[in-house]
């Protein structure tokens, strides 16, 4: 597991797919401090490390990137059990909140370069 706040190749991206689950890489991200936790088993464990650095509950959300899909809107999957919060509306495993949806497209897209 590694935290990222500065550009991640596309190649490299692969490479941690291939290594872990084949196709595809878990990240958390912070749309605050607009870093981004990737490359664990569970999105929990990626959740607990930037809780741990100061991150906000409220702040984080789990995703998937598939790099095959770089490009596409498939490349960032809303799906993690981290996502299922009540008090904030957000009643899924997804990313409800189209504005949040629009940060994380963002700060997704400052991170993993071709």
């Amino acid at each position: 597991m590694q935290t990222i706040s500065s550009p991640l190749s596309l190649a490299k991206l692969k490479k941690l797919a291939a290594a872990r689950f084949g196709n595809l890489v878990k990240a958390v991200v912070d749309v605050e401090k607009k870093i981004m936790a990737i490359d664990a088993d569970l999105h929990a464990d990626e959740e607990a490390a930037l809780l741990t650095a100061g991150s906000k509950q409220n702040d984080l959300w789990g995703i998937n990137l598939y790099p095959e899909f770089f490009g596409t809107e498939d490349f960032v999957e809303f799906d993690s059990m981290i996502n299922l919060r009540p008090s904030v509306h957000n009643l899924s495993r997804g990313v409800e909140n189209p504005d949040i949806q629009n940060k994380i497209f963002a700060i997704v897209a400052t991170f993993i370069t071709p």
